[in-house]
């Protein structure tokens, strides 16, 4: 076999990316494969735009049967994102028998399921490198090189515009509205960025990071997701007195049988592997029982880093393809000692609370009582300096409670007379 053709949906981006590696990296990738990598046809709505790469006219297509109805075609690449029309593209991929490269991520995570298995119906390859973390191949690392570990620990910081959001506040001392602004100017966040702010984009990702790790599907719809739009610039610097520094992290943990599956913005020390993760890098924290912990880091988006990781997918299958080992890899292994999904209310964890109270005398007791009420031990706490109307706000770091009697206590407080705003809740992570 001296050639295997690729056909490639989506010419975006990402996709741009892909093509000008493939088009003019030819004996490079030849060398790394044993056999040529030939971009037969790339469909897209818009053909006629002009893009940074220049492909021959007779490759270029908007008719999506010229890659599904081409035996000659061997892998598919698809990069257009969201379900639909992506998911009917892969499944008839896989019924024409060809093996599948995606970035998609939000497809795999409501639809993974199905697609993991219809893969392995039909008996060929689906790689997703691109889905997670953009350049850095933790997908490779959960599905191979950390196969032997029980994996206990992933900690991720996995979308960029909300960690670019976070470094300009923590650094430049900007409010979220201006760094926001900046991000969008900068190209880093879309006009629309309530995906990424809000945490969805990160929930999609844990979504597949649980299943590797772990070896347990879980519903988008079960993971809690906070964003990070009502953190505030006095919260970043009332973490920085702590020695914290604020984080939207996607967590996924294995407590006693039971998956923790979370994205919220939290503290971290300034010791912690992740905090002086800055700007729109991604970075994800691993550990294994053999391997102990490992950190991964690298630029979370763009065309290059992107492309890398659908390149090196496309290589490992046009290698599996060479040598007749298709399906070697399986996707997941399922851990039997998950029993369960361990729901928001069950966590413990130390919290950080900012609360808006009146400066007379009896209110910070009242609070203090009813946080002891439910079990809820204060650890610090601290009155910042008055504010207009006689407002102070009231800083407390908390130890470890559990989120359902948090939450009862943070109900209660908010309708004392003496709080005037709705308490600020951040957890906090070791």
């Amino acid at each position: 076999m001296d050639k295997i053709n690729v056909g490639l949906i989506g010419f975006g981006t990402v996709g741009e990316g892909v093509v000008r590696a493939l088009l003019t990296r030819e004996k490079f990738l030849k060398e790394k494969v044993g056999a040529g990598l030939v971009l037969k046809a790339v469909c897209d709505k818009d053909i006629r735009r002009p893009r940074a790469i220049k492909v021959k006219s007779g490759i270029l297509t908007t008719d999506i049967n010229k890659i599904l109805n081409d035996p000659d075609i061997r892998i598919v690449v698809e990069l257009i994102g969201g379900i639909h029309p992506a998911k009917e593209f892969i499944l008839e991929a896989f019924k024409r028998g060809k093996h599948v490269v995606t970035a998609n991520k939000a497809l795999l995570a409501e639809c993974g399921e199905e697609i993991f298995q219809a893969a392995r119906n039909y008996k060929v390859d689906l790689y997703f490198e691109a889905s997670v973390g953009g350049g850095i191949p933790i997908i490779k690392v959960l599905r191979e090189s950390l196969g032997a570990n029980h994996i206990d620990t992933v900690l991720g910081i996995v979308n960029g515009t909300s960690n670019y959001i976070l470094t300009s506040m923590e650094k430049d001392g900007l409010s979220f509205n201006q760094a926001l602004l900046e991000a969008k100017k900068k190209g880093y966040a879309e006009k629309n960025p309530a995906l990424d702010i809000k945490g969805f984009d990160s929930a999609h990702k844990l979504a597949i990071l649980a299943l590797l790790g772990f070896g347990k599907s879980v519903n988008i719809k079960d993971i809690y997701v906070e964003g990070i739009e009502d953190i505030s610039l006095s919260d970043i610097e009332y973490a920085r007195d702590f020695g914290y520094v604020i984080k939207l992290l996607a967590i996924a943990k294995n407590v006693r049988g039971q998956l923790e599956a979370r994205v919220h913005p939290t503290l971290l020390s300034k010791e912690h592997l992740l905090s002086n993760v800055s700007g729109v890098y991604n970075a994800i924290y691993v550990h294994g029982d053999y391997a102990g912990g490992a950190l991964f880091y690298g630029r979370g988006a763009g065309s290059r880093p992107a492309a890398s990781s659908v390149l090196g997918d496309i290589i490992d299958v046009a290698r599996n393809i060479k040598s007749s080992s298709v399906g070697r890899v399986p996707v997941y292994t399922a851990d039997k000692t998950i029993k369960s999904l361990r729901p928001i209310s069950e966590i413990e964890t130390r919290y950080y609370l900012r609360l808006s109270v009146i400066d007379r005398p009896g209110g910070l007791a009242r609070i203090a009582d009813i946080l002891g009420r439910q079990g809820i031990s204060i650890a610090s706490v601290t009155q910042k300096e008055r504010q207009q109307a006689r407002m102070v706000p009231v800083v407390m770091m908390t130890h470890d409670a559990r989120e359902k009697n948090m939450r009862l206590a943070l109900d209660e407080i908010d309708r004392l007379n003496a709080v005037k705003k709705k308490t600020v809740a951040i957890r906090v992570e070791r």
